[in-house]
């Protein structure tokens, strides 16, 4: 599918086929095109939970507000944003500039300092924005990429982060922005036209906030 129209088409589906369930190894082929996403630095501070047994999206449902999607959909992802991403990641990130030619070695210890002016001590503010931030990325593209597969999704607010964390053996230091419902549409859906989206010249000004 054209990327334009896995945009336009995509939609939040509450009503999923149970009965029809993706390939475990379509999901990962799925996450591995989601994983391109942008990322501050490369950084990549988000980590998922991908939950399709049955047992356990019964268990994430009651985590959920008892939304049916949860069980409904072929599996749900728990996307996680993670602060502490970057002191996990960055060696990782550095070796591999160095490897692919786009820093000498010899300025890793310069280049490292960087993100850690900018994203600030583990437990800021300015640092779990930073997670969330790039987990969101991960997120939207996770969504559009499913609709390029011909799959459907359903991004949820509706639930308790810390049930979540516990029931799932979470770390507490991590933060769960959102929770994505994928599968199938119910055959028999017909989904109403698209709620209205505020056209860009109602949102946008032009090089200053003052413009109007």
């Amino acid at each position: 599918m054209e990327t334009i129209e896995a945009i336009k088409t995509r939609r939040a589906i509450n009503f999923f086929d149970s009965s029809r369930q993706i390939p475990a190894d379509e999901i990962i082929k799925l996450l591995d095109v989601a994983s391109l996403a942008p990322s501050s630095s490369n950084l990549q501070p988000w980590e998922a939970v991908l939950v399709d047994d049955p047992a356990r999206k019964a268990a994430l449902r009651k985590c959920a507000y008892n939304q049916a999607k949860v069980e409904e959909a072929s599996a749900v992802l728990i996307v996680i944003a993670n602060p502490g991403g970057l002191e996990e990641h960055i060696d990782r990130v550095m070796a591999d500039r160095v490897e692919k030619g786009y820093m000498m070695k010899e300025d890793i210890e310069k280049q490292r300092q960087g993100p850690f002016k900018m994203y600030k001590e583990k437990e800021s503010e300015t640092r779990k924005l930073f997670a969330v931030k790039n987990a969101a990325f991960f997120a939207m593209n996770f969504m559009i990429a499913a609709r390029g597969f011909g799959y459907e999704t359903h991004p949820m607010d509706g639930f308790n982060a810390e049930e979540v964390k516990r029931e799932f053996n979470i770390p507490n230091d991590r933060i769960i922005p959102v929770l994505i419902a994928v599968g199938y549409a119910r055959p028999d859906l017909a989904l109403k036209p698209r709620p209205f989206r505020y056209a860009a010249g109602d949102f946008v000004r032009m090089n200053d906030y003052r413009a109007g």
